[in-house]
């Protein structure tokens, strides 16, 4: 079970802050179906690219490519050339070679994790039904995963779990919590690789529990049935190609049980 702080994120172009997200594909045409009906989005097609909008703002980029992947998170950085050369420095790789606007990095913990330099009047969605909600790194050295982006970003770490049972620390630029990172459990399939979860806002009035059945009418699968957390009510879902996120809802927030705390993860990449 995933713990989910959904703060407000600071605005772009705060250094650190998620700023992005892209999803390669290749059938075009049904991933735009899919997550037309799924969350309503638009497209406009700017400069070759094909951008989503909710409420007429950008929340996502769908990217042709040979083979559908993983959703990927871009944070915000200043120099991109600079924040390639750091993480190299820190025990990073780089996957994408910098360019003046992006570059693509592994941490040592083995996520895939995209920076992209974006100005003052960058635009990215996060209010509404489909938008950007809130996202967390799932990995097997929490510890690495930590350190790592403390340095490389100024994130302010803190534990919310148990540190033992529950692992999960929330990732905050100036008190502000814009990112979280779980350690993955023996829940987790020993081939599952480390990766981001990225979460989409439910509207309150459709509500995850209706999400998860449009997906599933639209050919995607529920991975994880709807749950409630104190953070609002979650599911997880693949899309007609594979590709795993997760919706929240933030208005339907429960307690947890003492018994629920610690509680078993089931992996969403275990098929």
């Amino acid at each position: 079970m995933s713990i989910v702080p959904h703060s407000p994120a600071p605005a772009a172009p705060v250094h650190g802050a998620p700023c992005w997200v892209d999803l390669a594909t290749a059938d075009p045409q049904a991933t735009l179906d899919f997550y037309a009906g799924l969350f309503g989005w638009l497209y406009v097609v700017s400069e070759g690219r094909t951008l989503a909008l909710v409420d007429g703002l950008p929340v996502a980029e769908l990217v042709q490519a040979e083979a559908q992947s993983a959703w990927t998170l871009y944070l915000n950085t200043p120099h991109t050339r600079a924040t390639a050369d750091k993480a190299l420095s820190l025990g990073g790789t780089i996957l994408t070679e910098p360019t003046d606007l992006t570059t693509v990095i592994g941490d040592p913990s083995g996520a895939i994790t995209g920076f992209r330099h974006v100005t003052p009047d960058w635009e990215f969605g996060t209010d509404g039904h489909g938008a950007f909600a809130y996202a967390e790194l799932n990995t097997r050295d929490g510890d690495a995963a930590d350190a790592f982006f403390h340095e490389l970003c100024g994130f302010e770490v803190t534990q919310i779990g148990d540190g033992q049972a529950v692992d999960y620390t929330t990732w905050a630029i100036e008190g502000d919590t814009v990112l979280g990172r779980q350690r993955m459990g023996a829940a987790f399939a020993p081939e599952t690789p480390p990766h981001w979860m990225v979460y989409f806002t439910a509207a309150p009035e459709i509500g995850t529990d209706s999400v998860a059945r449009r997906a599933l009418e639209l050919g995607g699968r529920v991975t994880i049935e709807p749950y409630d957390t104190p953070f609002g009510r979650v599911t997880v879902v693949a899309d007609h190609a594979g590709a795993v996120f997760s919706v929240l809802d933030p208005t339907r927030v429960t307690p947890l049980a003492d018994d629920e705390i610690g509680a078993e993860v089931d992996d969403p990449f275990d098929d």
